[in-house]
């Protein structure tokens, strides 16, 4: 089971994941993986994180501040800080938890060389993936599983369904 969110921006793709997690969490479901929540300052944002969902190590990967690495608009990227969180949090999950979790499958994120062959990995696994699959990478992916797109009109229902969906398919293993 695959599960890729995709959409506008500011649509709520993360949020429904974040909120897809913490009610996978409340039915027992270990859940690992990685996340990039937004740096805002003054209500600008000025960079993201990337933060191990299981253990929330966290580290800045990219900010408007940083002068090395790749850039991607105003965007600084660290890749050895990303790979540092992102490629532990994923091994983590892949060995220990029920459900991997990856916010986001971008431009951004894909600077790493290592994370690409990583997400790559994971379709092969039979193991359940929960993704945010930025816009642009959708025909790469459709392939592997389910596309949804978050809108403002089911945004809010999205991770109870989700959630049902996949307690779901752990019941017809048993």
């Amino acid at each position: 089971m695959k599960i890729f969110l995709t959409g506008f921006p500011r649509s709520g793709k993360s949020t429904v994941l974040m909120k897809t997690v913490e009610l996978l969490k409340t039915k027992g479901l270990k859940v690992g993986g990685v996340v990039t929540p937004e740096i805002v300052e003054s209500g600008r944002r000025v960079g993201f994180y990337v933060k191990d969902i299981y253990s929330g190590e966290t580290e800045v990967f990219a900010s408007i501040s940083f002068k090395f690495g790749p850039r991607l608009g105003k965007y600084g990227v660290n890749i050895s800080a990303f790979n540092e969180v992102a490629i532990k949090a994923i091994d983590f999950a892949v060995d220990n938890c029920n459900i991997i979790c990856v916010d986001e499958i971008g431009k951004m994120e894909f600077f790493s060389e290592k994370f690409k062959n990583k997400i790559n990995s994971l379709m092969l696994l039979s193991k359940p993936l929960v993704a945010v699959l930025h816009r642009d990478f959708v025909n790469q992916f459709k392939r592997y599983g389910e596309v949804i797109e978050v809108t403002p009109t089911n945004r809010e229902k999205l991770p109870e369904e989700l959630v049902n969906r996949i307690v779901s398919f752990f019941s017809k293993l048993q």
